[in-house]
Protein backbone atom coordinates (compact mmCIF):
# COMPACT_ATOMS: atom_id res chain seq x y z
CA UNK A 1 0.00 0.00 0.00
CA UNK A 2 1.57 3.58 -0.43
CA UNK A 3 1.69 6.06 1.64
CA UNK A 4 0.94 10.08 1.56
CA UNK A 5 3.36 11.83 3.55
CA UNK A 6 1.66 15.11 5.54
CA UNK A 7 2.95 18.08 7.36
CA UNK A 8 -0.78 19.25 9.01
CA UNK A 9 -3.01 17.63 10.71
CA UNK A 10 -5.40 16.31 8.12
CA UNK A 11 -5.31 16.60 4.42
CA UNK A 12 -8.57 17.47 2.11
CA UNK A 13 -9.62 14.34 0.05
CA UNK A 14 -9.55 15.75 -3.20
CA UNK A 15 -6.27 17.09 -2.32
CA UNK A 16 -5.10 13.73 -0.99
CA UNK A 17 -6.17 11.98 -4.76
CA UNK A 18 -4.38 14.38 -6.30
CA UNK A 19 -1.08 14.33 -3.76
CA UNK A 20 -1.14 10.16 -4.80
CA UNK A 21 -1.54 10.60 -8.22
CA UNK A 22 -5.11 8.35 -7.97
CA UNK A 23 -6.53 11.30 -10.43
CA UNK A 24 -4.65 13.44 -12.27
CA UNK A 25 -6.63 17.26 -11.23
CA UNK A 26 -9.34 18.69 -9.01
CA UNK A 27 -11.99 18.48 -11.07
CA UNK A 28 -11.45 14.81 -11.43
CA UNK A 29 -11.26 14.23 -8.23
CA UNK A 30 -14.75 16.22 -7.79
CA UNK A 31 -16.24 14.03 -10.42
CA UNK A 32 -14.84 10.70 -9.02
CA UNK A 33 -15.77 11.58 -5.62
CA UNK A 34 -19.05 13.10 -5.92
CA UNK A 35 -20.28 9.57 -7.79
CA UNK A 36 -19.19 7.27 -4.75
CA UNK A 37 -16.49 5.84 -6.70
CA UNK A 38 -14.24 6.65 -3.03
CA UNK A 39 -14.06 5.26 -0.25
CA UNK A 40 -12.60 5.94 2.95
CA UNK A 41 -11.89 3.89 6.17
CA UNK A 42 -13.87 1.54 4.00
CA UNK A 43 -16.60 3.95 3.51
CA UNK A 44 -17.95 5.90 0.64
CA UNK A 45 -17.10 9.53 0.77
CA UNK A 46 -19.33 12.05 -1.39
CA UNK A 47 -17.44 14.94 0.21
CA UNK A 48 -14.21 16.19 -1.54
CA UNK A 49 -13.32 18.72 1.50
CA UNK A 50 -13.41 15.77 4.09
CA UNK A 51 -10.27 15.97 6.29
CA UNK A 52 -8.50 12.63 5.91
CA UNK A 53 -5.74 12.32 8.88
CA UNK A 54 -2.97 10.09 9.60
CA UNK A 55 -3.94 6.20 9.40
CA UNK A 56 -6.82 6.89 7.33
CA UNK A 57 -6.74 4.54 3.83
CA UNK A 58 -8.04 5.48 0.91
CA UNK A 59 -9.46 3.48 -1.84
CA UNK A 60 -10.19 4.21 -5.38
CA UNK A 61 -10.05 2.15 -8.61
CA UNK A 62 -8.95 -0.70 -7.19
CA UNK A 63 -6.12 1.21 -5.41
CA UNK A 64 -5.87 1.92 -1.82
CA UNK A 65 -3.13 4.86 -0.03
CA UNK A 66 -2.76 5.32 3.79
CA UNK A 67 -2.50 8.35 5.15
CA UNK A 68 1.04 8.96 7.42
CA UNK A 69 2.58 11.91 9.52
CA UNK A 70 6.42 13.51 8.02
CA UNK A 71 7.25 14.21 11.98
Amino acid sequence: MEEIIIRDEYIKLGQALKLAGMVGQGTDAKYVISEGMVKVNGNVAYERGKKCRVDDIIEFNGEKVIIKNAH
